[in-house]
């Protein structure tokens, strides 16, 4: 059964419109605050957000829902999302909201919720939450002198600068180090060139003038061109850019080169593994993680886990096999020696501590493996299942079978944006090229 308000990734939408409205976060909030209402303690729900405007009308709403099932409410204003997981398990609240959409335009807002553990719901408590949001919601308010209340955490951002320069040695200086970072005008635009400075770099900051409208525009971890511009202009080592919610990370090299996500798995697993570090000699991915990739950890005797795509299906798999790395290529890099979520921000510290390790520039240090040619074109849909139609199968399974056993066709639909992906590999590149034109061009005609 299909559900109404959740997809992959939390509650996503425009802003404003169905399903992301103030009456929907209203009941999310008496929902989860019912479910997550367990034991006789004092219940206390941890409240972030990045800095969408319409962050304004999602988070009084939030908790108002929340105060009305009798949760205390602390709101941290704007903080990473990995913020919350992390407050939420230190300041033993029974549930963490996150109020963001991530790496979509400003227009689009979304509402993400982590258990008392850190890690986001399981699919079942996201299901029972949807079963109370429509099934007799308002029965189950408290009396006026249980209500609960809200403060707000003047420090939210100073705790988490701590957390993320523990997960380093305490010896580690970035000193003599250049180093640009582009914060997408999101979440991270305080925390993320404090905690670099703080180390002894010496820092750029760009995408850090947040107004409620230009999150993500033309910068970020979605938009590389800026921070290599940048990068190339003050001659710095590297760049990193956070998305508007600061849990995935991309780099520029040196020149301005950018380098994806699986290069930086590559990075990190190599070393954790020549370290003693990598756990169960595997790292975790997903079924875009380019093809060499795999050969590269196959060669250093790691294998490649692949998941669905999405943050919350790699950490499901690395806590089921007992993996501490995993990611995507899209930058989400999860380490859970330290967190249970994607943090770009100390995904970007393990990178500048191994290159201070091994004393290499950034180009030479990711460029870890010669990735397969890879395609990957995103169509935008406006209604139906244009996956269903049957002359989009058709140009599916004609570009299998040119493919053969020579690459490989990974479709699908986006679960946090109206889009479908179309990823092609393979070793003929003009051949991969020419498979994704053409599903593009049959997806096109029904756009």
């Amino acid at each position: 059964m299909g559900r109404k308000y959740f997809g992959t990734d939390g509650i996503r939408g425009t802003a404003n419109r169905f399903p992301m409205t103030a009456d929907v976060a209203l009941r999310v909030g008496m929902a989860a605050g019912q479910l997550f209402t367990q034991g006789d303690h004092r219940h206390k729900v941890i409240i972030g957000k990045d800095t969408r405007l319409s962050g304004y009308m999602v988070e009084p709403a939030l908790t108002a829902g929340f105060t009305s099932v009798g949760m205390d409410v602390v709101l941290l204003g704007p903080v990473p999302t990995p913020a919350v997981a992390m407050l939420t398990r230190s300041m033993r609240a029974d549930i963490g909201v996150m109020i963001s959409a991530s790496h979509n335009p400003f227009g689009d807002n979304g509402i993400k919720l982590f258990g008392p553990d850190g890690y986001k719901l399981s699919d079942e408590n996201e299901a029972e939450i949807e079963r109370r949001m429509e099934n007799g919601i308002f029965d189950h308010l408290v009396a006026p002198d249980l209500l609960g209340r809200a403060k707000r955490l003047e420090d939210a951002g100073a705790r988490y600068i701590e957390f993320v320069k523990s997960t380093v040695p305490r010896g580690l200086r970035l000193d003599g180090m250049r180093v640009v970072i582009d914060c997408a005008n999101g979440a991270a635009y305080r925390v993320a060139p404090t905690v670099l400075w703080e180390l002894g770099a010496d820092v750029i900051s760009i995408g850090v003038d947040p107004n409620g409208f230009n999150i993500n525009k033309e910068c970020g971890s979605t938009y590389l061109q800026k921070l290599s511009d940048k990068v190339c202009e003050v001659r710095a080592d590297i760049g990193i850019a956070l998305d508007g919610d600061a849990d995935r990370v991309l780099v520029c090299d040196e020149n301005g080169k950018e380098v994806d996500g699986d290069q930086i798995m590559a990075l990190i697993a190599a070393h954790w593994q020549q370290s003693g570090r990598l756990s169960r000699n595997g790292v975790v991915g997903t079924v875009m993680a380019n093809l060499g990739l795999e050969r590269y950890l196959k060669g250093l005797g790691i294998e490649l886990l692949r998941t669905q795509v999405g943050d919350r299906y790699v950490v499901e798999k690395m806590r089921e096999g007992g993996y501490n790395l995993g990611g995507e290529q899209s930058g989400h890099i999860v380490m859970n020696d330290y967190t249970t979520t994607g943090d770009g921000l100390i995904s970007a510290l393990q990178i500048l501590w191994i290159l201070r390790n091994i004393n290499k520039p950034v180009s030479q240090a990711l460029d870890v493996f010669e990735p397969a040619p890879q395609i990957l074109h995103n169509v935008r849909y406006l209604n139906g299942e244009p996956l269903d139609r049957d002359h989009v199968k058709a140009a599916i399974t004609d570009g299998e079978a040119q493919l053969g056993e020579k690459g490989r066709l990974v479709i699908r639909k986006s679960g946090t944006e109206p889009v479908v992906r179309v990823m092609a590999e393979g070793e003929d590149e003009p051949l991969v090229k020419a498979v994704v034109r053409q599903i593009v061009t049959a997806l096109e005609a029904e756009v």
